[in-house]
């Protein structure tokens, strides 16, 4: 009897010893959800496959360029403008979609098409999609520089022609600010656990919510510009002739994670700039790619120090009055 109660209470002990193990997570059940950093994982993706952002950096096109290959047969063009615009007088050939639309227009292109071109009103909604298009492989995608503001004098009346300024020439400084230092990565909540993956559950929410969100105006940042980490774009020569009171020079390559990236905050919103609005929009992209709240400084420089200003300035050199459709 005695030997009968001993067998009995390692059959329980055994017994309730597998039951304590089959509580733990079985880390070898492929049906166990995995925790990743996303941010994490999206960042080395996206610098194993490419770095686009820390090498390339834009893909941009002239309109002569444009112009010279309308009969090529080879070159596919998106206006993602709004329809009344686009109808009342367009590129040829060009086909109307809309930004949301933009990654599932793109996908269906043939494969006949070696160059695929966006386009917009200012050149810059058509970088921060050509950004995101890039980011997820499409290599033939560029946009067009100034957008249809380079196509036709009327239509650069109301954006580039209208945008030039200097009305912050007197406030911006030469002191050099310092980068923050390196911090936590943001946290992404898309549920997935590959950098292609992540990728695409990020791209496709920017794709939805479109370039607007994306975007700061001047007067907005210079009203308080304590309240954003202000990223200069340029070369630290460039950044020297002046800038924008407590912005911190980045350029290629200080953010990947291995260099400047993680000095970014995720406390305030960053804002970038560049001289047109159209290289801070593909890097913005990028950022908000990653889950920072970034947003691209509208027409950059050329809408506050034109005149004094370094770099790419636009001028009635660049428009260059080609034929619309309508």
């Amino acid at each position: 009897m005695q030997q009968q109660r001993i067998l009995t209470s390692l059959f329980f002990a055994v017994l309730l010893l597998g039951l304590l193990a089959g509580c733990k997570k079985d880390d070898s059940n492929p049906l166990t959800p995995e925790t990743v950093n996303e941010a994490e994982v999206l960042v080395k993706y996206l610098e194993a496959n490419g770095d686009y952002i820390n090498t390339t950096g834009t893909s941009i096109v002239s309109a002569s360029s444009v112009y010279t290959n309308l009969t090529s047969g080879t070159q596919y063009i998106i206006d993602i403008r709004d329809t009344a615009a686009f109808n009342a007088g367009h590129i040829s050939g060009a086909v109307n979609v809309t930004f949301a639309n933009l990654l599932t227009a793109v996908q269906a292109v043939p494969s006949s098409y070696t160059s695929i071109v966006i386009t917009c009103y200012s050149g810059q909604t058509a970088a921060y999609g050509t950004s995101l298009l890039r980011l997820l492989g499409y290599s033939k995608v560029s946009s067009l520089k100034w957008g249809m503001s380079s196509w036709d004098s009327t239509l650069a009346k109301n954006y580039w022609t209208a945008k030039i300024g200097n009305s912050y020439a007197s406030q911006m400084v030469t002191t050099a600010s310092v980068k923050n230092a390196k911090g936590s990565l943001p946290t992404l909540n898309t549920g997935k656990t590959t950098g292609q993956e992540i990728l695409a559950a990020r791209s496709a929410e920017l794709f939805t919510v479109g370039f607007s969100p994306a975007t700061i105006t001047n007067a907005t940042v210079f009203a308080n510009t304590a309240g954003y980490y202000i990223v200069n774009y340029w070369s630290v020569t460039d950044y020297n002739t002046g800038h924008i009171p407590g912005a911190v020079q980045y350029a290629k390559p200080d953010l990947r994670d291995t260099s400047y990236l993680r000095t970014l905050p995720l406390d305030k919103p960053v804002v970038a700039y560049c001289y047109t609005g159209q290289t801070s929009a593909f890097l913005t992209a990028y950022l908000r790619l990653l889950g920072y709240d970034a947003r691209s400084l509208l027409y950059g420089t050329n809408a506050m120090i034109y005149s004094t200003m370094p770099g790419t300035k636009f001028s009635s050199a660049e428009i260059m009055n080609y034929p619309l459709i309508k």
